[in-house]
């Protein structure tokens, strides 16, 4: 039982200093959230490396009607184990950077407190034992990473981002809950022990939906839309770059171990579904090789550092994608753990070359920096090669690797994923250099005041930069032949590959295939290089011409998807919801025919008869509310006996006593 206190120490870290961490000093908040994250990683790698057996503890019953139950179920296994640990050593770092850096603000306690329950849903998703419990985690990091892009709610720029990854990952949440719907459907349940031991059963007790599509193939399709969403994959990977208008360790969060990733690990905890459905697994590979191009493409033409940095995020997720579409989704996990430790450190090298640049994040005004900033540009330069997939650095081990199993699968579409993850790779060297030429190594661009006051990190930044040095250089390497090592018996039932789709002959390829990605790598490196250093001004002149500003901006912009988006979708849902929602049903039928028409119409009714003085005007008024009355009566069966109810005479009595009948209100006195 001592694996449950993992989830433990985040939740407490959370409670108290939500509650109390106002009445706290600072010396206090740090000991204490460092302290309930150090508990956390310990145990975290206790039950990876100690607790082999895979095991699941059924705390009780959450809800259930007829013999539909979802229990507490928190199951911990080989996939879950390594989840565990990039979470709780990323957090743990991410903490200790936002020590120093964050020290200032005002809301730090707050700030702790996020990130910490950031942590706890995120433990929640990977280790929960069904759909229904994992989805509580899934949209806790949802709310948690609104509350963290916008905690600096007084931008608004900050504010739009928040908003706008909140309705991206919504479309998603709507694609997972309608996966969770049809597993109820076909499997009666939502565990997934149940699940994977009856999948093979209902595979060949298909029928089609509209003569379209089986609806196992239809669940499977849905739990791949909710991966695109959270981890912003081609067509819903837009609230990604503008999450950057959060701080720097929220970036490296979100980016390196949690939301981003949930995804991946939603397609890797299924994989004994996705094997028995061609269909996604070939919408994965096609959907990851395009998002990994897509973002390569728009990540060279960004000016700022961090979305730079995002835009490889968005390509890195694009290969695991691709990986879980050829089956091999041990490939996808070993790239997702590396991928963790390297993607941080480059967050954490941006946020630290922000901080002493006076929270610049252009690198075309930053420049030089290379002697004032030893300690970052380090981190930043193995963090990039470690990207770029240069030989022996982590990157390396699990991207070839997901490019060699790709060529291995000799099918159409992996072929496709080859080509395009091979270019991929280029491109993600050549903006990799590009982005420590611009900052480190160009001649200063920055006023001089901003290089005046330039300064190397804090104690707490510079600790947890190195540490994930030592991640980014050795992870790989350690971790290869447990991981993906062939024969190992590491991940044992938690990830099932059916024969057919098997990855032995990735080990046979030729050494050029193999040779093909690293030497792609480093001529984008080298490129990129030797054109910033001896051929930028022919550079600059070649892409004022009129076609290469249009190639410009069609990649700076994106592929224009943020417009497209705004001119088909956002412009005519906002004239709906305002011309029609609002003005026609609101403010038109709803107030006509609702309480606020009703007592308008009345109150000209009771104008008309106030203001006229006679008689038979009163009569007429006092017929037709005893017909009113009547036709209720036998109408409705409505019983008289409601209406003569002492205490309502006793308050429309004290009402008339203090009732101002010449300004139609109640008068203070009675207020």
């Amino acid at each position: 039982m001592v694996n449950l206190l993992v989830l433990f120490f985040p939740l407490l870290a959370f409670v108290v200093l939500f509650i109390k961490g106002y009445t706290l000093t600072y010396r206090q908040i740090i000991t204490f959230a460092l302290g309930c994250s150090g508990l956390q990683t310990i145990i975290a790698y206790y039950v990876m490396f100690y607790a082999h057996s895979a095991v699941t503890y059924n705390l009780g019953l959450w809800f259930g009607f007829h013999t539909f139950e979802v229990l507490y179920q928190v199951t911990f296994d080989p996939v879950t184990n390594v989840m565990l640990v990039l979470i709780s050593t990323v957090s743990f770092l991410v903490q200790l950077y936002s020590t120093a850096y964050m020290e200032s603000d005002d809301n730090f306690p707050l700030f702790m407190a996020y990130l910490s329950l950031f942590a706890f849903f995120m433990l929640v998703l990977v280790t929960a034992g069904n759909l229904v419990l994992m989805f509580v985690g899934w949209e806790g990091v949802g709310i948690v990473s609104y509350l963290l892009i916008n905690f600096w709610h007084t931008r608004t720029a900050a504010n739009k981002a928040a908003i706008k990854a909140v309705i991206v990952n919504k479309v998603g949440d709507i694609f997972l809950m309608g996966a969770i719907a049809f597993a109820f459907l076909l499997f009666s349940t939502t565990d997934y022990s149940v699940m994977f031991a009856t999948v093979s059963e209902l595979s060949y007790n298909k029928y089609l939906i509209f003569d379209f599509i089986y609806p196992f193939d239809l669940m499977c399709l849905f739990l791949l839309g909710g991966a695109t969403a959270k981890s912003a994959q081609l067509g819903l990977h837009t609230w990604l770059p503008d999450a950057m208008e959060g701080p720097s360790p929220v970036s490296a969060l979100i980016h390196a171990a949690t939301m981003v990733t949930a995804g991946i690990f939603l397609l890797i905890r299924c994989s004994p579904l996705l094997e028995f459905s061609a269909l996604t697994l070939s919408c994965c590979v096609i959907l990851g090789a395009s998002t990994a191009f897509f973002a390569a493409t728009s990540g060279l033409f960004q000016n700022d550092i961090k979305k730079v940095i995002a835009y490889s995020t968005c390509s890195q997720l694009g290969y695991m994608c691709m990986a879980c579409g050829f089956s091999a989704y041990n490939f996808a996990m070993f790239h997702l753990f590396n991928h963790g430790f390297f993607k941080a450190l480059l967050f954490l090298s941006a946020g630290s070359v922000i901080h002493a640049m006076s929270d610049e994040q252009d690198m075309r005004r930053m420049g030089g920096l290379v002697n004032l900033l030893p300690l970052t540009y380090v981190s930043t330069l193995i963090g990039s090669l470690s990207l770029m997939g240069f030989p022996f650095l982590t990157g390396f081990y699990s991207k070839d690797a997901i490019l060699e199993a790709a060529y291995a699968s000799h099918s159409g579409v992996s072929f496709f994923a080859f080509i395009l993850g091979s270019v991929s790779a280029f491109i993600t060297a050549f903006y990799s250099m590009r982005l420590l030429y611009l900052t480190y190594y160009t001649k200063p661009n920055a006023y001089r005041s901003v290089i005046l006051h330039v300064h190397e990190a804090p104690f707490a930044m510079g600790a947890s930069m190195v540490c994930l040095c030592f991640g980014s250089i050795f992870v790989g390497w350690l971790c290869f032949d447990l991981f993906v090592g062939l024969g190992t018996p590491y991940w044992g039932n938690s990830i099932l590959v059916l024969n057919k789709h098997s990855h032995v002959d990735f080990e046979n390829i030729t050494p050029l295939i193999k040779l093909f990605p690293v030497i792609l790598s480093l001529l984008g490196g080298a490129t990129a290089f030797v054109i910033y250093s001896y051929y930028y001004r022919y550079l600059l002149k070649h892409t004022l011409s009129p076609r290469a500003m249009q190639i410009y901006d069609f990649f700076s912009y994106k592929w224009y998807f943020d417009h497209i988006y705004n001119y088909f979708l956002v412009r005519p849902v906002v004239f709906i919801g305002h011309e029609w929602t609002f003005n026609i049903l609101d403010r038109g039928a709803f107030e006509l025919f609702g309480p606020l028409g009703i007592v308008r119409s009345l109150n000209r009714v009771m104008d008309f008869n106030r203001q006229s003085g006679f008689l038979y005007h009163y009569l007429l008024i006092m017929v037709l509310g005893g017909t009113l009355l009547l036709g209720i009566v036998f109408v409705t069966k409505f019983h008289l006996n409601y209406l003569f109810d002492l205490r309502i005479f006793l308050v429309c009595g004290y009402l008339f006593l203090f009732t101002d009948f010449r300004k139609n209100t109640v008068s203070k006195s009675f207020i």
